[in-house]
């Protein structure tokens, strides 16, 4: 018996993400008195799966079809499938993002598995196996006791802080039967950003609203973001106006994140919003209107134009950091 861990990889190499992931099915695995196998789909560099054992992985499986370099839910469930069932596990976890909703359903199906999605704690097994996850757009908690035989948890990213260990894994192959059927529904073409955080994965966010007035006006945005080493972020009118790219629109139709800081410039704070942003640990909220209903969650607000104040907010981040040094 084991915890099987999905890991992504980015051209095979693994993310924070993927850390994080294994470091949380290290823990489950510690309190259930086994160990811990991570899954790796597609070409990954031996060498960075080896290292996963840094994070606690004691054995990662390794399905090489090059077909799977590209997402296919129905592929990555046969394999999921697949190595749970050689492997034993009774606790499959994956990521709350678009694969882990894509695919935890499928697996749940097919191994008569219960799932607990969007999970924020470790589960608690003094009573039965005990999750907790967000509910109501991230509005309230749930307490789920997953009672099935198998059990799977999707985990929201930023729940826990990464904290690498040593120790190297054994890299084995695993062979999966796949047929065309499941690679029926194929990506044609993935377009990725380079040279920044994933934002899934940022610890600080800069986002920003209709208040900017228009696309360009974005460098405000931009320029303080690139002072304090944040990702950029935007709310859904911006995105659909075409101001900023659909991949940073983070929302209850969007992405959810979870960072140490978001700072939220010229954005009103419709319900809808704050399901994608609520669990960032500090939020500061920049908006002309005294009555936006941002504020009521912020941590701390600043009542003024966005394009005045976020100009100084960025003068005073530069000026702090010079006297860092």
């Amino acid at each position: 018996m084991s915890v099987l861990v999905l890991v992504e990889n980015i051209e095979g190499s693994f993310k924070k993400k993927s850390f994080e992931l294994v470091q949380y099915g290290a823990t489950v695995a510690k309190s259930l008195g086994t160990s811990v196998t991570a899954l790796a789909l597609g070409n990954c560099k031996q060498e960075d799966m080896a290292a996963l054992g840094a994070y606690g992985a004691t054995k990662v499986l390794n399905v090489s079809d090059a077909r799977l370099d590209k997402m296919s839910s129905k592929a990555y469930t046969k394999a999921i499938v697949t190595a749970a069932e050689k492997e034993g596990a009774k606790v499959i976890i994956a990521s709350h993002d678009i694969i882990g909703k894509s695919v935890a359903p499928q697996v749940s199906s097919r191994l008569k598995a219960g799932l607990a999605a969007g999970a924020v704690s470790h589960p608690d097994l003094s009573n039965g196996f005990v999750v907790k996850r967000n509910v109501f757009g991230g509005k309230a908690f749930a307490f789920v006791n997953i009672t099935t035989d198998t059990k799977i948890v999707t985990l929201l990213a930023n729940s826990f802080p990464v904290v690498k260990g040593e120790g190297s894994a054994s890299v084995e192959a695993l062979s999966v039967s796949f047929d065309d059927k499941d690679f029926a529904i194929q990506v044609k073409e993935v377009n990725k950003v380079t040279g920044s955080v994933p934002l899934g994965e940022a610890e600080l966010v800069v986002s920003g609203g209709r208040g900017l007035k228009g696309p360009e006006n974005w460098g405000v945005i931009e320029d303080l973001a690139a002072t304090i080493g944040a990702a950029t972020a935007c709310s859904r009118p911006v995105a659909d106006s075409h101001w900023r790219p659909h991949h940073e629109h983070v929302g209850q139709t969007g992405g959810t994140i979870r960072p140490n800081l978001y700072i939220a410039i010229g954005i009103s704070g419709a319900i809808q919003h704050l399901a994608g942003v609520n669990g960032s640990k500090t939020i500061v909220v920049i908006n002309k209107d005294p009555e936006a209903p941002f504020f009521k969650a912020a941590d701390y607000g600043v009542i003024g134009d966005a394009l005045e104040v976020t100009p100084k907010l960025n003068e005073a981040f530069k000026k702090f950091k010079a006297n860092q040094h």
